[in-house]
């Protein structure tokens, strides 16, 4: 079983965290002029932006969670994965059915860019 793939991958969260990577992902998209996007690519947009506002409340929500000694002295690799998990399941309960964030969203940027 070749776990060099899994190292790096691990490194690479060690040098940047998940969150610096989100948060640089969106600071770009910001930053984009969307005057000429289809409908399908605003709506993924506002669909980025539903999912990184529920990983934000999942983990401050699981900061309210008191911890056992155990879990307390967890390693950053389980702290890696958390957060992995984190995501994976605010972007599907964004696919899913969501919070209707980004449904108004796409209609605001829609006034807003007359499309």
């Amino acid at each position: 079983m070749d776990l060099s793939g899994l190292s790096s991958i691990y490194t690479d969260y060690l040098n940047t965290t998940a969150e610096e990577t989100t948060t640089n992902k969106f600071t770009s998209a910001i930053k984009d002029d969307y005057s000429s996007s289809t409908d399908e690519e605003l709506m993924g947009v506002c669909k980025e932006f539903e999912a990184y506002f529920l990983e934000q409340v999942f983990k401050e929500m699981q900061k309210t969670v008191p911890k056992s000694e155990e879990s307390s002295s967890s390693s950053s690799l389980v702290d890696y994965y958390q957060d992995m998990t984190t995501q994976e399941l605010a972007a599907q309960s964004t696919e899913q059915n969501g919070l209707g964030i980004a449904q108004a969203l796409y209609e605001q940027m829609k006034r807003n860019y007359e499309l």
